[in-house]
């Protein structure tokens, strides 16, 4: 298959690829002024690492990025073998980090001013259509003096960026996209956290905000509260005024109680925060109470 070059492939834009070798995360954040980014530009495996195509971007440089890190080439030779025999390589713009840390990035010498990378303690930051190189520098310096859950630093990575400049051309689009392994819904995948925002004035502020609430959502790191004396009473009440139990004439958390409870906690998309046991979640609490 021939790889053409063409005028509408064009995904300006600014990103940063991740990755936490202590927990063994990898990832990818990206905003752009093109619709739907998140489609194009990110691309992970859970104990392997991650990639970042844009400008003219190929998207066929994500999995074949990949597979080579798979198969045990360092950053570096990936993308030498990625630009190698591509013939748009001097519009390319590419980035690759394996979960080691490793980071490795490629701007093609045609692509639009500003253009450029930096590479950094377990990331790489990159962009072309900028307003300037403070852009990228933001980005990696904010990341670099970070703490916390990876997608949670590659987002406010972003916002770095954007403060100092970003785009040139403005704002539309933003993705996250974090695996880890056994980390996805139910354990079931390595997807841990896979946000999108494909059309919005504050792309960044929207992704931040759907991440916040992916976190309410996700595994508990609440306190789990004990059901006895007011919370209990509390708790009664609530469910009564949800339509959930008959009456608050129940003396002890019993059966119908507990289901009550329970059909509150599931019906909510609570699923990782119910425990058998006689006990609730603080945020669910919190919640409860609010609806």
């Amino acid at each position: 298959m021939k790889n053409h070059v063409k005028k509408e492939q064009l995904v300006a834009t600014f990103s940063i690829v991740g990755a936490d070798p202590k927990t063994g995360e990898v990832g990818v954040a990206v905003q752009s002024k093109f619709l739907a980014v998140g489609s194009v530009v990110p691309w992970a495996k859970a104990n392997v690492g991650a990639v970042a195509t844009q400008s003219w971007a190929n998207t066929r440089y994500g999995p074949e990025g990949l597979e080579l890190l798979e198969k045990g080439l360092s950053p570096d030779e990936v993308i030498a073998k990625l630009v190698a025999d591509d013939p748009g390589r001097n519009l390319r713009q590419v980035a690759v980090i394996n979960a080691e840390g490793e980071a490795s990035a490629f701007t093609g010498e045609e692509c639009f001013d500003w253009a450029g990378h930096k590479i950094g303690k377990n990331h790489s930051c990159q962009g072309n259509i900028l307003v300037s190189e403070e852009t990228v520098t933001a980005m990696s310096s904010f990341f670099e003096q970070s703490t916390g859950p990876l997608a949670e630093r590659l987002i406010k990575a972003l916002a770095a960026a954007q403060h100092a400049g970003g785009d040139s051309r403005g704002k539309q689009s933003a993705a996250v996209y974090v695996l880890q392994e056994g980390a996805g819904y139910g354990g079931y995948n390595d997807v841990k956290v896979d946000l999108r925002v494909d059309d919005h004035p504050e792309p960044i502020e929207e992704l931040l905000r759907l991440y916040e609430l992916h976190q309410v959502f996700g595994e508990s790191t609440d306190e789990q509260l004990e059901i006895e004396g007011e919370l209990f009473e509390e708790i009664k009440g609530h469910l009564v005024r949800h339509g959930l139990l008959d009456s608050t004439d129940h003396a002890g958390y019993n059966d119908s109680v507990k289901e009550a409870l329970k059909t509150f906690t599931l019906r909510e998309n609570f699923d990782d925060r119910w425990t058998e046991e006689r006990r609730i979640d603080e945020t669910v609490l919190e919640h409860l109470r609010k609806e």
